[in-house]
């Protein structure tokens, strides 16, 4: 899930990402064919050759046939397999579940075939399962933190050179999902419209990505809409630096208050939030235990993020639930998290 930097990774740009509780596993075991069956408990069963290509699939399963056809690429012996899939995460919710399930199979995989996982690696090729097998222009974050997130703490994610830095929250800070139970699925929304917007300023100022472009630089951008989005991308990055220096100083209502920012430019500029996200995020921030709050993830639908006092949790979950439910009919699922540890990989005993 990301604290900050929203729809920066395509654009080169720094985004704060954390891993959580939650878990995708793939318990797999050598077949002595070239089959590969797989049984979610989400989406039922399924099976293919190891040859197979993406539209002799189920959609679902391509995820994990678009890791094994990347690997066999490179060489990797992948030998056939049986995989039960289980998840806690949430499908649909914007806290990376297609992510978690393209690393924990590319670390499976990689295990089946006597390699030990690159985590950096297996996220690059997450990341190209996205882009090139099921049709989404994604940035790398999700797959990145997937794999190689901390336990306790957020990491800065330079998404040019994939640098990671390790982080803190300050000690009396809690983070809070809150999903708004809304649903929209990522290639049906107009994700890849936003990058092509950014792609176009980028051309037009002269500039490798957004990354590297000022606000002075959109003087000239005559398209109002072009020059919303790349504003927020712009000043997001900047967000992130200053988040991060925040936390260092160990300051939770600065952070707080960058990301109630960030909410506005992605609802405003970047036009990725919707009436249950403004709402959540407007309902959380309003709690006087709440730092800030924001939209997570790609946006339309999902989830939201606060930053809340420690000792306060319990408090701020109910008022926020009950607030929510009150306005929406809809009760939604909230749920206080600790940053967790990214992908590993446990041998059957």
């Amino acid at each position: 899930m990301n604290l900050i930097g929203e729809h920066t990774d395509y654009n080169d740009g720094f985004v704060l990402p954390m891993g959580l509780p939650f878990e995708t596993v793939v318990d797999a075991t050598q077949r002595s064919d070239d089959r590969v069956c797989l049984r979610s408990e989400g989406y039922g069963e399924t099976d293919f050759r190891l040859d197979s290509t993406p539209d002799q699939v189920e959609p679902w399963a391509r995820y994990v046939l678009g890791m094994l056809r990347l690997l066999t690429e490179e060489g990797r012996a992948i030998p056939g397999f049986d995989a039960a899939i289980t998840t806690t995460i949430p499908v649909g919710a914007s806290l990376s579940s297609s992510a978690a399930l393209e690393v924990a199979s590319g670390f499976a995989m990689s295990a089946l075939a006597d390699v030990v996982p690159d985590p950096v690696h297996i996220a690059k090729l997450g990341q190209r399962v996205e882009n090139e097998i099921i049709g989404i222009q994604s940035g790398i974050m999700d797959q990145l933190i997937s794999a190689v997130a901390i336990e306790g703490g957020p990491t800065l994610i330079d998404c040019r050179t994939l640098a990671t830095t390790a982080t803190k929250l300050p000690v009396d800070s809690q983070i809070v999902i809150m999903d708004t139970m809304t649903r929209r699925e990522l290639a049906d929304s107009e994700y890849d419209n936003r990058r092509a917007s950014c792609e176009r300023v980028a051309s037009a100022v002269g500039v490798e990505a957004l990354r590297d472009a000022s606000i002075e630089d959109l003087a000239n951008i005559t398209d109002a809409v072009d020059r919303r989005r790349a504003t927020h991308v712009i000043t997001e990055n900047e967000r992130v630096l200053r988040s991060v220096d925040a936390l260092e100083a160990g300051d939770a209502a600065l952070f707080g208050e960058l990301m109630c920012e960030s909410h506005t430019s992605l609802s405003a500029d970047y036009e990725v939030s919707s009436e249950a996200l403004d709402l959540m995020a407007d309902i959380a921030a309003s709690q006087e235990n709440c730092f800030g709050a924001r939209m997570t993830g790609g946006g339309f639908a999902g989830c939201a993020v606060a930053l809340v006092q420690r000792d306060s949790v319990d408090g701020f979950i109910a008022a926020v639930s009950g607030a929510y439910e009150a306005q929406t009919g809809e009760h939604p699922d909230l749920w206080a998290v600790a940053p967790s540890q990214g992908a590993t990989v446990e041998a059957a005993t």
